[in-house]
């Protein structure tokens, strides 16, 4: 579980997120949501402590982030960018066991049970097949699945994914996002995206975190829905939020 707690986040005199309050439980997939540069990524990388907060305290699992260890957060939060590693001979199996470091000690040896935890990654994520295939030779889509059971592999209560749909074609977003529920509820993750799929969002997450900056909003996705807030954020002269099929439409 994550708490907010009245938490401030900017860069230099600007501020992006400001008095926030709220919890992220486990067992749950929350869509972050907002306009560029709002600061979704922002919060992510609080979260994951690359990023300094302002003002206020992030709890993980009941414990101030900012005394933990290194190694005590590399065991409560994985995180997963859109950024590929494109090691020449690198394979599937070697980046899913990078998550295993926490566990493996100075030396990085891979015991029995972290060689377990790698697999059933794998299975989980659906890339078991992959195991040799280099990483280089995969596309997008594939790589992220990796990076996704890496980060099972890593065996968090937390998974952060900063824009995980960007760059895949619309069936691979629809079973990507599936994947993600079924890490969270099956798994028992708290399981955070950010993302700019509004109709994938709507129909998958079990809650909203709508970033209005300086505020975020943060909901059940079906109270979302009805609250006008998005209509507030994403309305202009230009596009219109269509709730019903939840998506932005164009003006006429």
């Amino acid at each position: 579980m994550i708490e907010l707690h009245e938490i401030t986040l900017g860069y230099g005199s600007r501020t992006l997120i400001e008095g926030v309050e709220t919890r992220f439980e486990r067992g749950s997939m929350i869509a972050l949501l907002g306009r560029n540069g709002t600061g979704k990524s922002t919060l992510l990388r609080a979260i994951a402590r690359l990023q300094e907060v302002m003002k206020g305290v992030i709890m993980v699992e009941g414990k101030p982030l900012a005394e933990l260890s290194q190694a005590e957060l590399a065991r409560l939060v994985s995180f997963v960018t859109t950024e590929r590693i494109d090691v020449e001979a690198l394979t599937a199996y070697d980046l899913v066991a990078i998550g295993r470091s926490p566990y493996t000690g100075w030396m990085g040896r891979l015991t029995d049970k972290d060689h377990e935890a790698i697999k059933r990654a794998m299975v989980i994520a659906g890339v078991q097949h992959m195991a040799e295939r280099r990483v280089s030779t995969m596309s997008d889509g594939e790589c992220q699945r990796v990076m996704i059971a890496r980060a099972l592999a890593q065996d968090t209560p937390i998974i952060l994914l900063d824009e995980p749909t960007a760059f895949l074609d619309l069936p691979n977003r629809y079973e990507l996002c599936t994947l993600l529920g079924r890490l969270a509820h099956e798994e028992k993750k708290c399981v955070i995206f950010s993302t700019h799929e509004l109709d994938i969002a709507l129909s998958l997450a079990d809650s909203i975190a709508l970033v209005d900056s300086p505020r975020l909003v943060h909901l059940p996705t079906k109270e979302m829905i009805v609250s006008g807030n998005i209509e507030r954020l994403f309305d202009s002269d230009y596009v219109s939020f269509d709730a019903e099929n939840h998506s932005i439409r164009l003006r006429k």
